[in-house]
C-alpha cells in the first residue's frame, strides 16, 4: 500500500461512503420467512468474519499461510456489493453468474459505478475492482490469497447455515427443506477445514461461537426507540471497517500486521459484552471509580466464561485485542505489552514483529458508529433525550483540528451530522 499525504487522503473515508456502509444495518435478510429476531446484513457480515477468524486460526495453526489483510478487505467489498444489490436475492445472482455471464458482468460494472463517486482512494477502488473480477472468475485469485478466499467462502456458507438453523425454530419444515439441501451441498467443498468441522460437529469452538452470537441479540441504545436498530455484533463489524478505512486516511504506510490487528481489534472490541451485556455509558460513568470496577468485573467474567472456550493458539491474540482495546500498543520481543504514542507507533514500532495496534483509532471508529446510530435515527424523526445527548457528547468529545492517530475526528464528526442542503 503506497504512502499518501494527508491532503491526498483527507476525503477517502468521506461522509457519503460512511453513510452508504451504514445502510448495511437496514438491509433485512430472510424477509420471506418468519423471523424470531431482526436479521440484517451488517450482523451477517460480522458473524461471517468471526467465523472466518476461527477457521483461519485453525488453518494457521496447521501451518497454512493465511492472507488476513486480503480477507479483511474482501469482507468489506462483499458488503459493498450486497448493499448495492440488496433487492436481488442470492439464488438469482448465482443463476445470473452461471447462465447469463455477460449480464452478470454488466451488473458488476454497474455496482462499481455506484461506488466510484464515493471512493476517492484510487488504490482502494482498484482493489475493489480487482476483487469483483476475482469473484466473477474473470481474474485469478493470487496464490497467496487462495487459502484466505476459501476460508472466507466457508465462513459465508456456515454463517448462512447458522441463520437458517435459528430460523428453523419458528418456520415450518416445508419452508426450509430446499434451502437446507442446497446449503448442505454448497458447504461440502469446505469440510476439510478443521475449524469448520469443529463448529459443525458442535465442539468447543461452536460453544464459543454461540457466546459471540449473543451479540446479535443485544440491541445498542436499548433504553430508547431508534431507527435503524443496531446490534452489538453489527456495530463491532462497522467499527472494524471504519478502522480499516480511517487507517488509510492517516497517510501512513502501515505494516500488514498493524492493518490486520486494527481490523480485528475493531471486530472483537466488544467481545466481553457477550457475557456481561452492554452497560450504557451514562451508567458506567455514574461514579468516578465505576468504569475501572466494571472493567475488572468484565475481565473476571471473560476469564471464567469465555477463555475456557478458546483454543490455546488464539486465546492470547484475542485477549490482546480486547485488553486495553482503545490504547495504542505493541508487544515487545519478550512478550510484554506496552502502551505507546502514535508517533512511536509510526517511527519505531511500525513493524510486523511488534504486533502494533492503533487502539485510539478503534476508539474513534467506535464513537463514529455511535454518532451515526444517534444521528441517523434523529434525522429519521425517531428521537429522544438519550439520542440527542449521545450525539452531542460524541461531537463535543473531539475538538476541530485535534488529531487522533492522524485523523481530525472533530471535523469528520461535524461533517457527519451536517444537514445536506
Amino acid at each position: 500500500m503506497p504512502t499518501r499525504s494527508r491532503d491526498q487522503a483527507h476525503n477517502i473515508m468521506n461522509k457519503k461512503l460512511a453513510l452508504r456502509i451504514f445502510e448495511g444495518f437496514s438491509i433485512q435478510r430472510w424477509n420471506d420467512l418468519i423471523r424470531p429476531f431482526d436479521l440484517v446484513e451488517m450482523d451477517k457480515a460480522g458473524e461471517k468474519m468471526v467465523i472466518a477468524y476461527l477457521i483461519g486460526k485453525y488453518e494457521e495453526h496447521k501451518g497454512t499461510d493465511v492472507d488476513w489483510e486480503w480477507m479483511a478487505y474482501a469482507s468489506l467489498f462483499d458488503l459493498l456489493k450486497k448493499i448495492a444489490l440488496c433487492d436481488i436475492k442470492a439464488p438469482v445472482q448465482q443463476l445470473l453468474k452461471k447462465e447469463y455471464t455477460q449480464e452478470y458482468l454488466r451488473l458488476d460494472e454497474w455496482v462499481l459505478n455506484q461506488y466510484r463517486p464515493l471512493i476517492d482512494d484510487d488504490d482502494l477502488f482498484s482493489q475493489f475492482t480487482i476483487y469483483i473480477g476475482e469473484k466473477a472468475g474473470t481474474l485469478p485469485i493470487p496464490e497467496k490469497s487462495q487459502a484466505a478466499a476459501k476460508i472466507l467462502s466457508a465462513a459465508h456458507k456456515y454463517s448462512t447455515m447458522r441463520e437458517l438453523q435459528m430460523l428453523s425454530v419458528v418456520n415450518e419444515r416445508e419452508r426450509l427443506v430446499k434451502i437446507e439441501t442446497e446449503l448442505q451441498a454448497q458447504i461440502q467443498p469446505y469440510l476439510d477445514l478443521e475449524g469448520l468441522q469443529m463448529m459443525m460437529t458442535h465442539q468447543r469452538t461452536f460453544d464459543f461461537l454461540l457466546k459471540i452470537e449473543q451479540l446479535r441479540f443485544q440491541t445498542r441504545w436499548n433504553q430508547t426507540p431508534r431507527v435503524p436498530r443496531t446490534s452489538v455484533l453489527g456495530h463491532s463489524y462497522f467499527v472494524a471497517v471504519m478502522t480499516l478505512l480511517l487507517g488509510r486516511d492517516t497517510g501512513v504506510k502501515m505494516c500488514s500486521r498493524r492493518i490486520i490487528n486494527n481490523f480485528f481489534s475493531g471486530l472483537f472490541h466488544d467481545l466481553p459484552e457477550s457475557v456481561t451485556r452492554d452497560i450504557i455509558s451514562p451508567v458506567k460513568q455514574a461514579t468516578d471509580e465505576l468504569p475501572n470496577i466494571v472493567k475488572r468485573i468484565e475481565d473476571e467474567i471473560v476469564g471464567r466464561e469465555l477463555v475456557p472456550l478458546m483454543e490455546p493458539f488464539f486465546v492470547g491474540e484475542l485477549m490482546y485485542y480486547t485488553n486495553s482495546e482503545f490504547a495504542n500498543r505493541i508487544t515487545e520481543k519478550d512478550g510484554t505489552v506496552r502502551e505507546i504514542s502514535w508517533k512511536e507507533l509510526n517511527d519505531e514500532y511500525n513493524d510486523n514483529s511488534f504486533q502494533p495496534v492503533d487502539g485510539r483509532l478503534v476508539r474513534v471508529s467506535d464513537h463514529l458508529g455511535a454518532l451515526l446510530e444517534a444521528d441517523s435515527s434523529i434525522k429519521h424523526g425517531i428521537t429522544s433525550v438519550h439520542l440527542v445527548r449521545g450525539r452531542e457528547g460524541m461531537i463535543s468529545h473531539y475538538k476541530t483540528g485535534e488529531m487522533i492517530n492522524g485523523i481530525d475526528a472533530g471535523t469528520l464528526f461535524r461533517e457527519i451530522v451536517k444537514q445536506d442542503s
